[in-house]
């Protein structure tokens, strides 16, 4: 009964290491035969491979460079930044530097460089030396450029892809490596490249340096007539003002005006306090004497005090007379006209001091306004000489400023004439470049060491690949997860001669115990998963001829007979071999004769003395095989012989052949599948397998067939010959019987 498909139970996906092993095991020969082959190839082609020598010189470029004069500023570099570096490394390995070099050796003439011309091109040269006389065009001058500056593009890439520029890191050294078939040549470009380097550098700077000269004295002549110019107007504008020191007439001016407004400021003041005692004196009243003789401005006054004070003495004196004397006495009398003089004179002194402060106020009336007016007169004299001043310091700034800005290109100028035949070199060797002893490529051991590793692999990987794609049966894994049945037995593969056959009776020689030995397994198997059937009718087929099924048929028979009774029934009528494999004649009736009738079952039974069971052979070919198998005859024959004897094989043509299997497989207690190993692809067993289950066959299981037990494909082989040979005194060798 086939295995139901949903009876399977999923199962993780693992990855079977043992498996690839095995597999790599299995055809380490031909992988090895692989890798050595390839080795041996990449061997020869690498001995004819031009040694290519490096030649490698070192670089210090410099950081700080020495100047005759300081004019770091004209060359526009800034050594103290990382791109500068970056910079000169990238101008190394530029095109101007390779095409400088190409051309001081002469690369162009050196085997290196000077490539074979195209099979193309050696085919018109001869073509032209065959047949001189056809007309030849000659090439123009743009054409012969083209060609040259082609050329020139095809040595520098060249050059530069042998080229190396290679920086230390965390210093100033680079090293400049060149490649060639030529250790002389390498150290030799390789050198040249650094002085090209440092001359390139040092005619840049000094062609730097030329064209800032030039410019610089253009200019210079330029700002010269500038400034020239700018002390002309100057010179003219101080004539035309009769400027002589322009600095000193302001300050005069300025402490003229100074002075003058002080002296305003004095006389208003004055003016003021005379305007305000004239207004007290106008209030009080000129006549009143008493009144103007108490003012403080008044009676500060020095005549006024000394009057008062002659007063006072008159009037003490008359108190004292006037005490001693009576109103008549000639000293009171006396007395008293002094005292009227001095009284008299008080008043005159007052009436004086205030007409002397009217006419000192009208004194200072006309002092301010004169002032004034000469205050005013100096603030135009001052305002005339700031313009004047501000017109000239405009022109004198004019001429300091153009003089500053010719005076610094004059410098600049003259530094630059001084260090127009001067500049250091841009870098230095440290190491110059030696023609090397050894070449550096190729490294034939290492070339030949990783062809036989990548080979190694590619052939493990290709025998990986080959053997996933193998979609045939090699295992009992095989059967029971690809095909969902059980396996039966496997019979190993016996090797024999070229064009020999098994012998029909080798499960019962010595010389092929393994072979009998798997025969006797697969006959236990088959016995053991149908203790529970009715298993008298044993049928044997196939997907395909040739996988061995007769030969199963034949031993499986064997085997059974040495259990009961056993008939072996060769129902492939149309090729039958049974004849042919056990030496019974051709015309021998069989099958086909009892089906039509026209013989008795003992003239059609065939009795094998040696294996000692009998067969029934498939007679004459009938020329319509599938009815007799399908007729009710042959069903009344089958059912006859199933009480006459214990087994009953019968072996049956292929199922992807014809239909015959089916009608033998429905009469049939058991079926038994046989795979060839190796062969028989999958989807073709699943089809015949099919095939049996939709006629409702009872399939016992598969019997793999002609199994090299050698290439052990699961490692479920391990052990089969010591296990088969064990308790005989001869062991066969596993490379004849497998």
């Amino acid at each position: 009964m086939r295995k139901s498909s949903e009876a399977a139970q999923p199962q993780d996906h693992v990855i079977d290491f043992g498996a690839y092993l095995r597999v790599i095991k299995q055809k380490k020969w031909s992988i090895f035969g692989f890798a050595l082959i390839v080795t041996i190839a990449v061997s020869m082609l690498a001995m004819t491979l031009t040694p290519k020598y490096v030649a490698t010189a070192t670089l210090l470029i410099e950081s700080s460079q020495t100047k005759a004069i300081g004019i770091e500023e004209v060359y526009g570099l800034d050594s103290s930044r990382k791109e500068y570096y970056l910079t000169q490394f990238e101008v190394l390995k530029s095109n101007s530097i390779a095409r400088e070099v190409i051309e001081k050796l002469n690369l162009a003439e050196h085997p290196d460089f000077n490539s074979k011309p195209s099979l193309t091109a050696e085919f018109k040269t001869y073509l032209k030396q065959l047949l001189p006389f056809l007309p030849q065009k000659e090439p123009e001058q743009s054409d012969i450029d083209a060609q040259q500056q082609k050329k020139m593009l095809g040595l520098v890439a060249a050059f530069q892809s042998r080229l190396t520029i290679n920086p230390i890191r965390k210093t100033q050294l680079v090293h400049i490596s060149f490649e060639s078939s030529d250790p002389e040549l390498a150290a030799l470009v390789a050198n040249t490249v650094g002085e090209v380097y440092i001359d390139s550098n040092m005619r840049a700077k000094m062609g730097i340096t030329k064209k800032a000269s030039d410019w610089l004295n253009v200019r210079l002549s330029e700002l010269r007539i500038q400034l020239d110019d700018s002390e002309a107007r100057l010179q003219e504008y101080r004539e035309s003002q009769e400027l002589i020191d322009i600095e000193g007439v302001s300050g005069l001016i300025n402490q003229e005006l100074e002075q003058t407004s002080q002296q305003l400021v004095v006389a208003r003041n004055e003016k003021n306090n005379l305007n305000s005692i004239n207004r007290v004196i106008a209030e009080y009243g000129k006549e009143n004497i008493e009144r103007l003789g108490s003012m403080p401005e008044i009676t500060s006054h020095r005549v006024i005090q000394d009057v008062k004070r002659e007063m006072v003495l008159a009037q003490r004196k008359v108190s004292e007379l006037g005490e001693v004397y009576g109103p008549k006495h000639p000293k009171i009398i006396s007395a008293k006209a002094e005292l009227a003089t001095v009284t008299k004179n008080l008043h005159e002194q007052i009436m004086g001091l205030v007409a002397g402060i009217e006419k000192e106020l009208n004194r200072s009336i006309r002092t301010v306004q004169a002032l004034e007016q000469d205050v005013a007169d100096v603030r135009a004299r001052y305002q005339d000489i700031s313009r004047k001043e501000t017109d000239y310091n405009q022109l004198k700034r004019e001429v300091d400023t153009n003089r500053t800005i010719f005076n610094s290109f004059l410098s600049r100028s003259k530094e630059t004439e001084v260090t127009s035949d001067f500049s250091s070199a841009a870098a230095r060797f440290t190491d110059l470049a030696f023609a090397p002893l050894n070449p550096s490529k190729p490294n034939k051991k290492v070339i030949v060491l990783l062809t036989f590793i990548a080979s190694l692999g590619f052939a493990m990987v290709m025998a990986l690949i080959f053997d996933s794609l193998n979609d045939t049966i090699k295992s009992k894994a095989d059967i029971e997860n690809r095909l969902m049945h059980r396996m039966l037995g496997l019979l190993p593969l016996v090797r024999l001669p070229k064009k020999a056959n098994l012998p029909i009776h080798a499960y019962l020689q010595d010389g092929y115990k393994n072979f009998a030995e798997a025969v006797r397994t697969f006959r236990t198997g088959l016995i053991l998963t149908q203790m529970e059937r009715n298993h008298h009718v044993i049928a044997v087929t196939s997907t395909v001829p040739g996988e061995g099924k007769t030969t199963t048929s034949a031993n499986l028979a064997m085997s059974l007979g040495q259990l009961g009774k056993v008939l072996l029934i060769d129902a492939d009528l149309r090729k039958p071999s049974i004849c042919r494999r056990f030496d019974i004649p051709a015309y021998h009736p069989g099958l086909s004769n009892l089906i039509i009738g026209t013989e008795k079952l003992d003239e059609c039974i065939f009795t094998d003395k040696t294996a000692n069971f009998m067969i029934m052979p498939s007679g004459p070919v009938p020329s319509n095989p599938l009815e007799l198998l399908a007729s009710e005859r042959f069903t009344k024959l089958i059912n006859s012989l199933k009480s006459q004897f214990d087994y009953i094989v019968i072996d049956t043509p292929p199922t992807q052949a014809v239909s015959d299997p089916l009608v033998i497989a429905q009469l049939a207690d058991a079926v038994v599948y046989v795979v060839k190993s190796d062969t028989t692809r999958i989807k073709a067993i699943k089809g015949g397998l099919d095939r049996l289950f939709e006629v409702k066959a009872n399939i016992a299981g598969v019997v793999l067939n002609q199994v090299d037990v050698t290439k052990d494909h699961d490692g479920s082989y391990q052990g089969y010959y010591d296990y088969y040979d064990y308790g005989h005194n001869t062991v066969s060798d596993p490379k004849k019987v497998a």
